[in-house]
């Protein structure tokens, strides 16, 4: 097992319900950038080209972008917080869920489009 980091033994330990919804707000984390990365791959692997040019490829690669993103700093926020807690200082702000929105959004426009162009032919 790897050491601690050395701030893990900073400050003063937090209460242990704090210190596992952090821990839950992680693992969720986890799971959406998970499942968006699934989508992209079943959306790559399962799903027909768009009638759309380039679309099938761009909502891909915005899931794959998003979700990528999304679990790779997802470890960085909950240390984050864990350290804010053990020093009881207010809690970061992250820009995780600004991004995280607009990229979803993006893709919500993608399909519209794609529903659209289906209904006119």
């Amino acid at each position: 097992m790897q050491d601690k980091p050395r701030w893990y033994e900073e400050g003063e330990e937090p209460d242990y319900r704090f210190t596992l919804a952090n821990e839950r707000t992680f693992l969720a984390w986890l799971r959406t950038g998970l499942a968006l990365l699934a989508g992209a791959v079943a959306l790559a692997q399962f799903v027909p080209p768009f009638p759309i040019k380039g679309l099938h490829i761009t909502l891909a690669a915005v899931l794959t972008v998003t979700g990528t993103v999304l679990t790779a700093f997802s470890y960085r926020r909950w240390a984050h917080v864990q350290r804010a807690m053990r020093h009881g200082k207010a809690l970061p702000m992250t820009w995780l869920p600004f991004a995280i929105g607009w990229a979803t959004a993006a893709g919500g426009v993608a399909v519209l489009s794609l529903v659209l162009s289906h209904f006119r032919g």
